[in-house]
């Protein structure tokens, strides 16, 4: 294969000019929290959970299958290692995730969109890995690459969504072992936010970052964080071959990773909130050392996706008590471990954007804000289980997670908010329409809706009695048609196109 072009950061002076001249759209800011995190173990409850994962870890171990270099990496690091087995005296796994950064810097090819994780922060990003995608003309059906790349433009336009995200959708109509490399010419190309890389095979984790090299430079990305990307741990306690050869070249990249425990409670963990935390505990403490042992200092997530089952058709079930009370008591443990920390989304069960989809999903997202979580996958657009990536929903999620930024803001009690002149001006049996402080204040006083109906019912009835569906389709029509591709070198498009085009052509298709 041809050495990728080498490209200076930013795509040189033909970038900077088009970028000048480009139409901008307006994307808030990662969210800097004002408010504070939701506990709920206390200090005892936290001390037998960590007590109670060293155990799992020193007596029962975890499992590393078809991975010799691990197991040798673990043996060197001092581990116990029988077979695929591998048990980690106590401590060791706390002695080696001390390397990782408690918050780091994603860059994006935009540097006004750079993000950062960790501390007080969130980031969010759209909804990741469906198979199917749903709208109200089509239905639900198997996905497409034109789908991704609509899903693309609308996280792209949507002002609250911090990051392009990943697999978005999985475009069947691309072979299996090239569909990486057009979902990531897409958001490279067709967004100019942050995204993540690949994680499906290690020698395509590799794409992801060779591809970064011609889009950033290759020793920019040497230097610096440009990708977040997914890995699940295979639980109860497994760490697959493809994750981890996915994480050790993200890691020996100076790439980020999510190191996250796949659980839905009653299937993969036990049934009680504690014991699921520990096991939660347990997994991720192995993984982030694991990207230790493979580069000390690499930017590494701690990550928990934990549902709850259906005891009746063994379905997952989202928005749940127990599924807060988990995600609130991850965070606690992420933030003593000095990590950040990862979780919550748009989570439903429902099959449609419908009143079941809208409760699940306010649940969900609440509890992500409060519970602290730094990098909120499936933020928007998540459906039926993550089964579906649905257009509508994802305008709609992406719209209320406005709604997160003005409660993460706190209150404000500076002279301005005290309003004591309004309330001099106006005084008993007045009224604060037209007073000065509600005329200098009211552009910005109150989070409003791009999407939802607050019109009287006769002009909503004249206008159609349109539900909030049928408003979202209209929204998604309204920012694809507004949408406008960001600038981008000729020179840099030439090199990655001219990537994608001989990596492809380097192997027969495969859908298997």
């Amino acid at each position: 294969m041809a050495e990728p072009v080498r490209r200076t950061r930013g795509g040189g002076g033909a970038a900077r000019r088009a970028q000048r001249s480009a139409v901008s759209f307006e994307t808030a800011k990662y969210i800097e929290r004002n408010i504070p995190n939701f506990e709920v173990l206390n200090e005892e409850a936290l001390e037998i959970i960590e007590r109670n994962a060293e155990t799992i870890l020193e007596e029962i171990g975890v499992n590393f299958p078809d991975n010799p270099v691990a197991l040798q990496r673990w043996r060197d690091a001092g581990a116990d290692v029988q077979g695929e087995r591998v048990r980690l005296p106590r401590g060791l796994a706390r002695e080696l995730i001390k390397t990782a950064p408690a918050s780091y810097t994603q860059h994006a090819r935009n540097p006004d969109r750079n993000v950062v994780v960790g501390g007080n922060s969130l980031v969010l990003a759209p909804v990741y890995g469906p198979p199917f995608v749903r709208d109200a003309a089509g239905g639900r059906r198997y996905a497409t690459m034109e789908d991704f790349r609509k899903f693309v433009k609308l996280g792209y336009m949507s002002k609250w969504l911090h990051h392009s995200g990943g697999t978005v959708c999985e475009p069947t109509d691309v072979a299996v072992n090239k569909r990486h490399l057009d979902m990531l010419h897409a958001h490279m190309t067709l967004s100019d936010k942050p995204f993540m890389g690949s994680v499906t095979e290690p020698s395509r984790a590799q794409d992801s970052v060779d591809m970064c090299g011609v889009l950033f430079g290759k020793e920019f990305v040497q230097q610096n964080t440009v990708m977040t990307s997914l890995i699940n741990i295979n639980s109860p306690m497994t760490f697959d071959d493809v994750m981890m050869g996915a994480l050790e070249v993200y890691a020996q990249n100076n790439q980020a990773c999510i190191i996250s425990p796949f659980i839905v409670g009653g299937a993969m963990a036990p049934v009680s909130v504690a014991g699921t935390l520990t096991q939660v505990l347990a997994e991720g403490l192995v993984g982030i050392a694991y990207s230790q042992l493979c580069n000390p200092g690499a930017p590494v997530i701690f990550g928990a996706f934990v549902t709850s089952i259906d005891m009746n058709s063994g379905a997952p079930t989202f928005g749940t008590p127990e599924a807060a009370h988990i995600t609130y008591g991850a965070g606690q443990l992420a933030r003593r471990l000095n990590l950040p920390y990862r979780s919550a989304g748009a989570f439903c069960g429902s099959k449609l954007p419908d009143a079941q989809a809208a409760y699940e999903t306010s649940n969900s997202l609440n509890m992500g804000l409060l519970s602290g979580v730094n990098f909120m996958l499936h933020a928007c657009g998540w459906l039926e289980g993550g089964l579906v990536s649905s257009f509508e929903k994802f305008v709609m999620d992406a719209d209320q997670l406005g709604t997160l930024h003005h409660l993460a803001r706190g209150i404000e009690i500076d002279e301005n908010a005290q309003a004591m002149d309004a309330i001099r001006e106006v005084g008993p049996g007045g009224h604060y329409l037209g007073c000065a402080h509600t005329q200098a204040n009211f552009k910005e006083a109150f989070w409003k809706s791009d999407l939802l109906d607050y019109k009287p019912f006769e002009t909503w009835e004249d206008e159609g009695a349109r539900d909030t569906q049928t408003l979202a389709s209209l929204r998604v029509e309204k920012m694809l048609n507004d949408y406008q591709q960001p600038a981008m070198d000729p020179a840099t498009r030439e090199a990655l196109d001219a990537f994608v085009a001989e990596r492809k052509a380097a192997e027969p298709d495969s859908f298997m």
